[in-house]
């Protein structure tokens, strides 16, 4: 029923009569208040309607450029139909910059669902279309999730042509083209694409429109629902899909080749085609001098292996190769083990979960107690779980460096993958030590390697090599030996700065 009756107003014309179009318009908004029906005598000569949604509007905008220009008395020309009075207001009247024909009802609505105003007069049967949107946003403020302690502190908002403007004050530059289209059958989310039009490899581009294009779902709330939509493959737990809200990462990555992916009402802005090293990439690696940046790569990379192999390695060596500590660092373990009712795979795993009930209540719960409850649980439970015996000293130190760890690595979908892994390391190494380990490691890498984003495999450029990519990724050379963009975003313009050298 609901699918036959909007299929109804999307094929219904705008009848000449006003009065019928106002009812229609009320019948299918179910008589929703904020729905505003304005009578006027436009031009002082033409009966006429100005419909708005109330609070999608800039009212400054709808009283002096629509309604101000509207109610002006003016020497009209000569007529002779009716569509000629429409493109007078159209072109002479109407001081707004946005003016459009509409010719049936769901154009009418998807106008005024969009934050624009809609103007009908008595004996035509079409409409102009009034740009007016004007709706509450955030103000651009510092990214929550990606903060740096050097380089810009502006972060994308909720609003679609706000995150735009951003990325075009730091690309200046023509080919930066933006493809705006909408998603979602009830929803009619708008979302942008862009790319740098002489630098993009097109066939990610093309692959990106015939996955967009392929999409048929009633909502789009958040980017994560685009994707989940558009990524190569649902069946890992590794994000293939690179989100950020920091423009300044999103103009870096346009310039290396890649597509941005802009959806209204989220600040997470999508970036294609991601590779397993991007994830370990900050913005601010490359605000910092080349060796600052190339020290700090490096941590993140041991932090990475520690969050996920470190619970698991106290597991095996605990269990079943004890004979690989020091005799002192044995003894010591086992003494603090003496009074422990459960083996260690039962600590880690009693440890590891709470720590993510933590973490999980850490994020939901207000951010006035949120310090207090932090401490609560990080000091007096886990000391209180020594004094009690439950577990051993060793295992909350364990449990904390990879808590620390975990969050060191810059992007969250990669720490989530982490988070899930590390069960799984934890299970194998109880039942089978460190060639449980082996195994998973094993079996990971090669999981890793058959990944692709976008056509491009998700290892590179170590699988397979490419040496020129290198420079970029465990480090970070210095700007003057970066002459090329990756090769492995399949950039048909590889040059990215001179190769003369610098006089000093």
């Amino acid at each position: 029923m609901g699918s036959a009756a909007q299929s109804d107003h999307e094929q219904k014309l705008i009848s000449p009569n006003l009065i019928e179009n106002t009812e229609y318009c009320k019948q299918v908004m179910g008589q929703s208040n904020d729905l505003m029906i304005r009578p006027l005598q436009c031009l002082h000569k033409w009966p006429s309607i100005l419909l708005y949604i109330d609070g999608l509007v800039d009212v400054q905008i709808l009283n002096q450029a629509i309604l101000g220009s509207l109610l002006q008395t003016h020497d009209l020309p000569a007529f002779s139909a009716e569509d000629e009075r429409l493109s007078y207001l159209q072109n002479d009247i109407l001081a707004a910059s946005d003016v459009l024909l509409v010719e049936n009802i769901q154009d009418v609505l998807n106008a005024l669902l969009s934050g624009s105003a809609v103007l009908l007069i008595e004996g035509s049967t079409k409409g102009l279309k009034i740009g007016a949107a004007g709706w509450e946003d955030r103000a651009v403020t510092e990214p929550v999730s990606q903060t740096v302690v050097r380089g810009p502190m502006e972060g994308f908002n909720e609003n679609l042509r706000t995150n735009t403007s951003l990325i075009r004050k730091r690309i200046r530059d023509p080919h930066l083209w933006i493809e705006e289209r909408e998603v979602g059958r009830v929803t009619k989310t708008k979302i942008a694409v862009l790319y740098l039009e002489h630098i993009v490899d097109n066939e990610v581009v093309e692959e990106l429109r015939r996955r967009l294009d392929e999409i048929d779902i009633d909502s789009v709330l958040e980017s994560g629902y685009i994707e989940e939509l558009v990524q190569d493959k649902t069946g890992t737990i590794f994000p293939t899909v690179y989100n950020t809200e920091r423009p300044d990462t999103v103009s870096a990555a346009l310039l290396e080749g890649r597509v941005a992916i802009i959806v209204d009402g989220t600040p997470f802005a999508l970036l294609v085609p991601a590779l397993f090293v991007q994830f370990f990439q900050s913005a601010e690696d490359y605000y910092q001098r080349a060796d600052i940046s190339t020290l700090i790569r490096m941590i993140r990379y041991l932090a990475f292996f520690i969050a996920l192999l470190a619970p698991s390695f106290y597991i095996a060596i605990s269990t079943f190769h004890q004979e690989m500590l020091p005799t002192n660092l044995l003894i010591s373990l086992a003494a603090q083990r003496e009074g422990v009712p459960f083996p260690a795979f039962i600590e880690a795993i009693l440890m590891e979960l709470t720590y993510e009930i933590l973490r999980e209540a850490g994020i939901r719960i207000p951010k006035t107690v949120g310090q207090a409850v932090s401490i609560v649980g990080t000091l007096v439970i886990g000391q209180a779980a020594v004094d009690a015996g439950v577990v051993s000293a060793a295992m909350v130190i364990i449990v904390s460096i990879t808590a620390i760890s975990s969050y060191v690595i810059p992007e969250n979908g990669l720490s989530i993958s982490v988070r899930i892994l590390r069960f799984v390391l934890m299970i194998l190494a109880a039942a089978f030590g460190f060639y449980g380990i082996l195994v998973v490691l094993l079996i990971t890498v090669t999981h890793l390697c058959s990944l692709r984003s976008f056509g491009v495999p998700y290892m590179s450029p170590f699988a397979p090599l490419v040496q020129k990519d290198l420079k970029d990724t465990i480090f970070r050379v210095p700007w003057s030996h970066m002459k090329t963009r990756p090769l492995s975003t399949g950039t048909p313009n590889k040059t990215r700065q001179s190769t003369k050298k610098m006089k000093r």
